[in-house]
């Protein structure tokens, strides 16, 4: 059997129309956009840009030299005034709420679009007085309160770049990222809230700052104003947010910034390898978006969204800043834990902040459903009306667990597939127009040109290889920070100007999009190239299993075997039996080819603090190696006990 493609085994045929009602007042109903868009690209995502405030406009849409693209080429704007100052200036907006915050302990804030532009300009004021100009580098590392966003937003106002680290990073991995982008300020905060425990951000802060010698000034946001008590401060170096801001005037210009002016650097997460800075412009990825916030989430202006992703992943970028913010809407923030001080957390702010659009990560969604349903049946979620998957695969019975306990069988779902490397959403239903599939991505979003390619760079139009994109896009990344070789090697050299994502899907007789997993997680059985996803969702459609994670190790006759490593829903009880009943679940879901030669049952699965599943941590303890890099995990001693787990021979 070639192993140039994936296999594709499993079936899932339930489909899901969009309802009549959803439809007739669906933002975007018109699905001849699909094959106009791709006709002419260039006039499209001009179209969605001219929608954007620009200060000059640009003369050419589109230069591209493979693999380098500059978009809406000598065009001037700000991502600031675009989220902020068109909205305050606006009278029917000035007053609607841009962000309401929850902190873990209970507090609520809310900011109109008025006060938003106020409190960024003061703070921009702030950063320019400290001597931050057009291009200089800002770190960030703070807990996910209005003011991150703050000073993301006042960062783009001056035309400075922004690195946002995520604030559950260690002082190594932040040392890293201020070292890479060399950062001359850090804004950090002294405390943030994680499961009724304290984080001390500026303690670990300062454990990074010994070895990061272009930092200049560090601010740090004071979460009862001024405290010394949870931090030291430097004095010359270190400021207090509060002290700084103080009588500083409310009024500062926004910076016309050339349309392919880097608005922020992000660093992907580091579970393989040095931490890659993805570098996003200003005028292509806040058209990205812009568009992809309207008809994704069929945004309307009474709408409150919650994205529950923090700022330092770039779904926090995109769908919690500046997708949200430039199209006026209202955002939901909330800093802490699902399960704190209960399970209901999150249901309870759906009924009490009144949520209609709520966008999460099937990691968090498998979590509910190892939970149970009684922790939602206390909560009214009627507000409800778009739900959204993000961040990897989600497997068919979590989307129906899903559509049927959180949506109520009333709202559509949209998963969506995207990276930080892409900006926006890629790959999604639009929910007024396309049919959803528990499972399926479904179809490039319009003006993406995305295929399925073998080896060889040959399109598959139906089964299994490997996502391609092969037309250039707005909010696509334009390098590798201080690293362009890196950029052209990893995404751009396995076919001649395509892009390659790394991730392996497969392609249904509709055309419709199936994520099996990145391609590095690819397993070779029998000559079959499975992908993770598939067996893990067929673990996963058991009743008892709440999250399954499967890798590879070597066997003696298949070349490699299965070991799943499976948590099980609250109550239910680990033993042989059931070992033996999942194999033969798998067994009859996708075929004998795919049934585990090992399963281990598990409380959790490694995962980075952003969700993801570390398969490379669990191949490694399959292996018997020694294990990577665990400083990105959400919680290292996970590992630890699996791998003592595994080494007792309980597999």
């Amino acid at each position: 059997m070639s192993t140039d493609s994936l296999d594709d085994l499993l079936k899932e045929e339930r489909i899901f129309p969009p309802s009549s009602d959803f439809q007739q007042k669906a933002n975007f109903k018109d699905a001849s956009i699909y094959e106009k868009a791709l006709s002419d690209p260039e006039s499209y995502w001009s179209d969605w840009a001219k929608k954007l405030d620009w200060f000059e406009p640009w003369k050419e849409v589109l230069k591209w030299n493979p693999p380098h693209a500059e978009w809406f080429v000598g065009g001037k704007i700000n991502a600031c005034y675009n989220c902020v100052d068109r909205h305050a200036a606006n009278p029917d907006r000035k007053n609607k709420k841009a962000i309401i915050f929850e902190g873990e302990q209970g507090e609520v804030r809310t900011l109109t679009y008025e006060e938003l532009l106020k409190e960024v300009s003061r703070f921009a004021n702030v950063l320019k007085n400290l001597g931050v100009g057009k291009g200089d580098r800002i770190a960030i590392y703070m807990p996910m309160v209005p003011e991150v966003m703050i000073a993301c937003l006042a960062s783009a106002r001056i035309g400075a770049v922004h690195n946002v680290v995520f604030g559950g990073f260690s002082a190594e991995s932040l040392a890293d990222r201020i070292q890479d982008s060399s950062a001359k300020v850090l804004i950090t905060g002294d405390y943030g809230w994680r499961r009724g425990k304290k984080i001390l951000l500026k303690k670990a802060a300062d454990e990074s700052l010994d070895t990061c010698p272009t930092i200049e000034n560090v601010i740090v946001l004071g979460r009862e104003g001024k405290s010394s008590e949870d931090c030291q401060m430097k004095e010359g170096r270190d400021h207090w947010w509060h002290d700084l801001i103080q009588d500083v005037n409310d009024v500062c210009a926004p910076e016309p910034m050339d349309a392919e002016d880097m608005l922020f650097v992000l660093y992907t997460s580091g579970t393989t390898g040095k931490p890659k800075g993805i570098v996003h412009t200003t005028g292509g990825y806040l058209t990205g978006v812009y568009a992809t916030t309207q008809w994704v989430f069929d945004l309307k202006e009474d709408d409150i969204f919650w994205c529950t992703a923090d700022i330092g992943w770039v779904t926090g970028h995109s769908y919690v800043t500046y997708g949200p913010l430039a199209n006026g809407a209202t955002v939901l923030i909330y800093e802490g834990s699902p399960d704190w001080p209960e399970k209901s957390r999150f249901w309870e702010m759906v009924e009490k902040h009144k949520v209609s659009i709520f966008y999460t990560a099937p990691t968090a969604i498998r979590a509910f459903m190892k939970w149970g349903t009684e922790w939602i049946d206390k909560t009214d979620l009627s507000s409800l009306r778009l739900l959204g998957s993000v961040g990897e695969p989600i497997n068919p019975e979590a989307w129906m667990w899903y559509h049927k306990n959180i949506g109520k069988e009333n709202c559509p779902i949209v998963d969506t597939w995207w990276q930080t490397e892409t900006g926006a959403i890629m790959i999604t239903p639009l929910p007024g127009v396309v049919t959803t599939k528990p499972g399926s991505a479904t179809k490039a979003f319009p003006g993406i040109s995305a295929t399925v390619l073998n080896e060889q760079g040959e399109e598959i139009t139906s089964g299994g290889g490997y996502v391609a994109i092969n037309k250039p896009w707005p909010s696509m990344l334009r390098t590798i920070l201080n690293d362009d070789e890196r950029f052209k090697e990893q995404y751009w050299s396995k076919w001649d100007g395509i892009y390659f994502p790394g991730d392996g899907v497969k392609r249904d007789e509709d055309g419709d999009f199936w994520f099996l997993g990145r391609v590095d997680d690819v397993m070779n059985i029998s000559g079959h190239r499975l992908g993770t996803a598939e067996v893990e969702s067929a673990l996963v459609d058991h009743q008892k299993v709440a999250e399954s994670a499967v890798v590879s190790k070597p066997h003696e006759i298949k070349g490699e075997g299965i070991v799943a490593f499976v948590t099980l829903k609250e109550g239910q009880e680990a033993s042989d039996a059931l070992k033996d009943e999942l194999k033969q679940h798998v067994v009859k879901k996708i075929g004998a080819i795919a049934r585990p030669e090992e399963i281990l049952f598990s409380v959790d699965l490694p995962k980075t603090r952003s969700g993801k599943i570390m398969r490379r941590l669990l191949k490694d303890i399959a292996l018997g190696k020694a294990l990577g890099d665990t400083t990105t995990l959400a919680d290292p001693n996970v590992v630890a006990e699996l791998k003592e787990k595994y080494e007792g021979k309980e597999g």
